[in-house]
């Protein structure tokens, strides 16, 4: 059967607005809508009744972060679980802290695009396309880059001083999945790794112990 102008209109408009629905956070209903961090979660977080200037408020981007760790990077975050004030408003910051040769490892934000301003020093960057092609840059202080949502990326500090960016989400808590860690730190059977990856399972056990949480 034909479908008649108006209904091909109608069903256009329906997947221009599914579509806008899903680009970031909802549109806030309200002025504001501090979030309640005690509240039960439903897709994201209750208003509180009381809120104060303080809960727009957070002052730990100003100083850098120790990146005394395996990676040699520290992520700081600015999300909704920080500043309570950022829910519905579909923002969020990070610093991301880079000890001389540190990295920040292959990982994606399934619910953001991701913009890095670097404070200091200089990055090797790049994101990979569902396509497996490689976008990379050397990018320095002042130099700015995106990351589109979704799409796993990284940065790396291959210079002997030590780097900062800060970074920017289009939404209040953007979620981040490193992939090393997601895979071989989980209950991902050993033969789906093996078999995925190649290689024997002595070779996923010392993978696992290298990147288990260490114990205090």
């Amino acid at each position: 059967m034909e479908k008649t102008p108006l209904l091909l209109s109608l069903i256009s408009f329906l997947l221009l607005f599914v579509s806008s629905s899903l680009a970031n956070d909802p549109d806030m209903l309200q002025d504001v809508c501090v979030a309640d961090l005690t509240g039960v979660k439903v897709n994201g977080f209750p208003c509180k009744s009381n809120f104060t200037a303080d809960d727009f408020f957070f002052g730990g981007l100003a100083n850098p972060g120790s990146t005394n760790n395996t990676y040699g990077s520290l992520v700081t975050g600015a999300n909704v679980e920080k500043v309570p004030g950022l829910n519905t408003l579909g923002v969020s910051m990070s610093r991301i802290d880079y000890a001389p040769g540190g990295l920040n490892p292959p990982h994606t934000h399934p619910r953001a695009t991701e913009i890095i301003f670097v404070l200091e020093g200089t990055l090797d960057v790049g994101f990979i396309t569902t396509a497996n092609v490689l976008i990379s840059k050397t990018i320095t202080k002042g130099d700015v880059f995106v990351f589109p949502r979704g799409l796993v990326h990284f940065q790396k500090n291959n210079q002997k001083v030590p780097a900062a960016v800060i970074s920017g989400f289009n939404s209040q808590l953007p979620g981040t999945q490193s992939i090393a860690l997601t895979l071989f730190t989980s209950s991902v059977p050993d033969d789906v790794l093996t078999k995925a990856f190649q290689i024997g399972t002595k070779e996923v056990e010392k993978i696992k112990s290298k990147l288990a949480p260490k114990k205090s």
